[in-house]
């Protein structure tokens, strides 16, 4: 049997993308093999960091030399941004960029066969074996309408149901590699829920580049208007057992979705249906710096928002962020302010990154004027580790000795091996829960247990 293997490099959103290329893949009679065995990769890059790049640049060349004879085609943002810059490595059959993601289930069914793809444009005239090359900026074949979620290699697979993002911000790339707004039908959003749940889900995780502004491109749309709309008409009219919200922008959390954090994952919500979860992306605590960014808040709206949401949710509510450092012009003074707002809140984790000037975009030029020194980049990243680990500790040590509700997850063959389960619970503390439990069960644990390294541990109690 033929057989494919999907490399996944980025966001949750980039999963998604992936996981339904699989799907298709896995439905048209494909294998999903090691890397040493497959047919053809499928690699779904990322371009958020030029680390990104580079990973994805090793990743191909490296597969090139452990499988010669397989085709390689990649996809996603690093595609859309740069495809000529992927065709000229060796091994890469074809690049078909964000632009034409949804192309490219039959395009490396065609490559399979050795057969070129009709749905390519052969950009690239250097010989007739020239990798073949697809992306423009109309993006009107990006959205994959996936097959039928359920609950398989992922317990709590990602529903991507917005694509595209119109901020622009000032050091973001993805406005070129994933378009404008673009959101799934209502409708199909429903069917997929319904789907799901049919096949025994219990965990859906909406998802998507800038998933509060689902639905604004959806005139005519007749489930709802709203991310907010959206999520009540699914807890109200499905039985869904837990639906989980990923990334929304501070300025996206509006009225509605915190009313619904109140009403179905508020204290007086056992088992709650809506996940005590928040991640707000807050990038600097610096007003100065945010203008920079060109992000449409400030740091006292941020603040606002979260006090506001844990009013809502209560003090069970994990909250995420990502910060980034070193942004051009960045002085001492301005990371001090991002320190304080940061140990103001009740973070439960942070995903930290250093900023990287990304070709074409406003952010590349300030970081080419200003330039922010790798040691003080350095040095500020390794303060920030030690504090969101320190948040982590503080916020998981809350949780000692009580009851939550949690799923399990496929677990790890070492963590097996110890007689233990993966489970993450409601409010997104990933826990070893005693005993071998299948995947995707809903279970009550107790937290009995935090290690030195942050991990939690814990006991079934029903």
């Amino acid at each position: 049997m033929s057989g494919f293997h999907i490399e996944h490099f980025g966001c949750r959103a980039s999963r998604a993308d992936g996981e339904a290329i699989g799907a298709r893949l896995l439905a048209s009679g494909l294998s999903q093999q090691q890397p040493s065995e497959a047919d053809v990769f499928v690699v779904n890059t990322c371009s958020v960091t030029a680390e990104a790049d580079r990973q994805a640049r090793a990743f191909i060349r490296r597969a090139h030399r452990q499988n010669p004879d397989a085709r390689i085609l990649v996809t996603g943002c690093y595609a859309q941004r740069a495809p000529g810059e992927l065709a000229n490595i060796a091994g890469v059959s074809a690049v078909v960029g964000n632009s034409h993601k949804a192309l490219v289930p039959q395009i490396a069914l065609n490559l399979m066969g050795g057969s070129p793809a009709r749905e390519l444009v052969q950009i690239s005239t250097a010989t007739p074996a020239a990798p073949q090359v697809l992306a423009d900026d109309l993006f009107a074949h990006s959205f994959i309408e996936e097959l039928q979620l359920t609950p398989g290699a992922q317990t709590r697979p990602n529903l991507k149901i917005q694509e595209g993002c119109g901020n622009r911000c000032t050091f973001c790339v993805i406005p070129t590699t994933r378009g404008p707004s673009k959101s799934l039908p209502g409708a199909a959003v429903m069917r997929q829920v319904e789907g799901f749940i049919a096949s025994g889900g219990n965990e859906l995780v909406l998802s998507g580049i800038n998933l509060g502004r689902w639905g604004r491109d959806l005139h005519s749309d007749t489930h709802a208007a709203s991310l907010a709309a959206l999520v009540r008409h699914i807890l109200e009219r499905t039985r869904l057992p837990r639906l989980r919200l990923s990334s929304i922008e501070p300025m996206d959390w509006d009225s509605g979705l915190i009313a619904l954090m109140h009403e179905f994952a508020g204290p007086h919500s056992s088992p709650g249906r809506l996940a005590r979860h928040a991640h707000l992306p807050l990038q600097s605590g610096s007003d100065a710096v945010l203008r920079r960014m060109h992000r449409r808040y400030r740091p006292w709206h941020y603040v606002d928002k979260v006090h506001t949401l844990l009013s809502a949710a209560g003090p069970g509510l994990t909250l995420g962020a990502d910060v980034m450092v070193g942004f051009p012009g960045e002085t001492d003074a301005e990371f001090e302010e991002t320190v304080a707002l940061i140990r103001s809140l009740p973070f439960g984790y942070l995903h930290l990154f250093p900023f990287s000037p990304r070709p074409g975009t406003r952010g590349g030029q300030l970081h080419a004027d200003s330039p922010v020194p790798a040691a003080a980049v350095h040095e500020r990243m390794s303060a920030l580790r030690s504090l969101a680990a320190e948040k982590t500790h503080t916020h998981r040590a809350g949780f000692l000795n009580r009851e939550l509700d949690a799923i399990t997850l496929h677990t790890p063959a070492e963590t097996a091996f110890r007689n233990r389960t993966s489970a993450l619970t409601e409010n997104f503390l990933p826990i070893e829960v005693d005993g071998s439990l299948p995947a995707n069960q809903l279970l009550r644990v107790q937290v009995t247990g935090l290690d030195a390294h942050n991990e939690l541990s814990g006991r079934k109690i029903a």
